[in-house]
């Protein structure tokens, strides 16, 4: 951990001083950073302190912690750019858990070339954000301070290829990719399949966002292939100046089993509304719903699988144009007693309340 972060420190200090060669090179360079802290109150204790495995963010419960800590490096120019992202906290360590080695701690890593003179049209390669879904691992930029189930159980980031296309009044975004897998930086042994992404963008104004995303890939061995295909959907619309709604659905598909014609589906719905008090006051409630009845994505090993609800409500105070506090409730009830309850009995309830605090350099 140390070596990763005296690295991405060296990268700072390195891009100023290299950038002052020319006056066009240090145009071209800047340099952000993130920092989020949080505190998580479970209402029923864990002897771990930690939430359920398919929580990544915020997942350490009746302690101080960290979530994520990002030193970011940005090049840019008209035909070229490139990124590196080395980050920490509780989200890496439970989110990069399957990657080897140093990989746990880049959170991003790519690099792209604009192949079309007269076109956005670009060409970019490495580890990125992913294509699918309105949440990120960045808290700031997220309405709720906690992440929804769709977004905790859907890739955060991937690795390969993508051709990506904005048309010249910025209303259109389309891109395709070659993927190695469902959020895998490294293929894992035993699997030769590759996976492939689009995501089709549409902002008619300003104040409105359509997005279609899909994945199809294999997450599995080649000896046990089960082709799995899914689909994003969303729209995040600016009804008024104070008022904010994000609605979302999400379905996927997976065979049962190699060659099967057969298929496991689980779904989501989501609902966002935020409400601006002020410039530095925001309000936002979540609603969602999450069916997994296969147990495809996340496992509860009952009877009737991973068939959860969950609201939240939360409130943000920008303290400073760089410092926010945040603070949230948030209630997950499941059809099946599938949280641990009081006197290491199962319930079918889990309530906490989460407060954070996010820091950016820029």
């Amino acid at each position: 951990m140390k070596t990763v972060f005296l690295g991405a420190w060296i990268i700072a200090a390195a891009m100023p001083a290299y950038s002052q060669d020319s006056t066009e090179t240090q145009n071209h360079f800047t340099v952000s950073g993130y920092v989020e802290s949080y505190y998580v109150q479970d209402f029923h204790k864990t002897e771990n302190h930690t939430l359920p495995g398919f929580i990544y963010n915020h997942n350490r419960t009746n302690e101080v912690n960290l979530n994520l800590a990002m030193l970011r490096g940005n090049y840019n120019t008209d035909r070229l750019r490139a990124n590196i992202s080395l980050a920490a906290g509780t989200y890496m360590n439970a989110n990069y858990a399957a990657e080897p080695g140093v990989l746990k701690n880049i959170y991003e890593a790519n690099a792209g070339i604009k192949i079309a003179k007269n076109h956005n049209l670009w060409l970019d390669a490495g580890i990125m954000p992913s294509h699918i879904g309105f949440e990120s691992a960045i808290g700031k930029d997220n309405w709720a301070l906690t992440r929804s189930l769709v977004a905790e159980n859907t890739p955060y980031f991937e690795s390969g290829a993508k051709l990506g296309y904005t048309s010249s009044n910025d209303k259109w975004y389309v891109s395709a990719m070659y993927l190695n897998g469902w959020q895998r930086i490294q293929r894992f042994d035993g699997n030769s399949t590759p996976a492939f992404g689009t995501q089709i963008t549409f902002k008619p104004t300003s104040a409105v966002t359509l997005n279609y995303s899909t994945f199809i890939g294999s997450d599995k061995p080649d000896s046990l292939r089960q082709m799995r295909y899914y689909h994003n959907i969303y729209g995040i619309f600016q009804v008024s100046e104070k008022w904010g709604i994000t609605a979302g659905f999400d379905i996927g598909s997976e065979q049962k089993q190699k060659g099967s014609s057969s298929y496991n589906t689980w779904y989501v719905p989501v609902l966002i509304a935020r409400f601006s008090v002020s410039p530095k006051v925001n309000i936002a409630a979540r609603g969602e719903y999450y069916h997994d009845q296969k147990g495809v994505i996340i496992t509860s090993g009952t009877e009737n699988g991973f068939q959860t609800y969950g609201f939240s409500m939360n409130c943000d105070y920008a303290i400073s144009s760089r410092v926010m506090w945040r603070i949230e409730a948030r209630n997950l009830t499941s059809k099946d007693a599938i949280f641990n309850g009081a006197s290491d009995k199962l319930s079918r309830n889990k309530t906490y309340l989460t407060t954070a605090i996010t820091f950016t350099l820029n």
